[in-house]
């Protein structure tokens, strides 16, 4: 079992190798017990947020799919599912064209006052959302935009661009410009050279700053709960609300699909991070 530690490895550095990787094991299931728990109270056949006797005893009959069924059936459930996905998708669009644009223009050597642009576009990240939320409202409202999915998508845009920036920079970091001024030279047009030869390599950037932008607006709730009306309730939204009106587990059924989707995105993420990695290695 440890043959793969170095040779000159005493016993203190072996109990501290073993010992630092058992303490992330139980840091990470501290963090995980309590999302994996709700899984199976959402198939819970009472209305409870707690394991019964029957589910201790792994009794069939105390599982059941009611809660699941309810999502599909409610007409609130049905409403926050579609707007979530409508306006994740369209903010995670807007935000990851922005971003884009914005990232190829900082990673230029000729960029003026660059960190300070970088500074403004990465604030999202790092003010609380309560004051953004607020000022969105105020600014919003002058245009009237409060209460309507076009200023619901930009307030989400807005706080996916710095995702995309980011991801996207990270991709351009070890990208040889010379390619870049090889196709001008050769007379294509620079859109032309930034469709087709930037683009491609900086894909699996742009696509993992999208999902992080749309996950991002999937679970947004403090800017909906400022400038969102009641047709642009969403999945956070209502989850929000069933838990300050009507408790019942149909919320952790939500929940549990909301799971199963963030790990299929963070899987969708790893594979084109050794995407990325692999299409970097073949071009340079």
């Amino acid at each position: 079992m440890m043959k793969h530690l170095p040779a000159y490895y005493t016993i203190w550095h072996i109990l501290g190798y073993y010992g630092l990787r058992l303490t992330a094991y139980l840091v990470l299931g501290f963090l995980m017990l309590p999302i994996l728990i709700i899984v199976p109270l959402s198939f819970n056949v009472e209305p409870y947020f707690s394991f019964t006797q029957g589910m201790l005893r792994l009794d069939p009959d105390a599982y059941s799919l009611r809660w699941y069924e309810a999502i599909f059936t409610d007409q609130r459930w049905t409403l926050s599912i579609r707007n979530s996905f409508f306006v994740g998708a369209l903010a995670a669009i807007l935000a990851t064209v922005l971003g884009t644009i914005a990232a190829v223009g900082l990673s230029s050597p000729v960029m003026p006052a660059k960190r300070l642009i970088t500074a403004l576009l990465l604030s999202p990240m790092i003010v609380p959302l309560i004051i953004i939320a607020a000022g969105m409202f105020f600014f919003y409202t002058g245009f009237g935009l409060v209460g309507s999915f076009t200023g619901l998508v930009m307030a989400h845009a807005v706080l996916g661009v710095p995702f995309v920036i980011i991801t996207v920079t990270a991709t351009l970091t070890g990208f040889d410009r010379s390619l870049f001024h090889a196709g001008v030279s050769m007379g294509a047009s620079p859109l032309k050279v930034f469709w087709d030869v930037v683009i491609p390599l900086i894909r699996p950037g742009v696509i993992s700053g999208g999902l992080f932008a749309f996950v991002t607006s999937f679970d947004e709730v403090v800017v909906v709960l400022f400038l969102a009306g009641p047709e642009q309730r969403t999945i956070p939204r209502q989850m929000f609300s069933g838990l300050r009106e009507q408790i019942n587990p149909t919320i952790l059924a939500v929940a549990t699909l909301l799971i199963v989707i963030s790990v299929a995105l963070l899987v969708t993420l790893e594979i084109l991070r050794r995407r990325s990695e692999r299409l970097r290695g073949e071009a340079f």
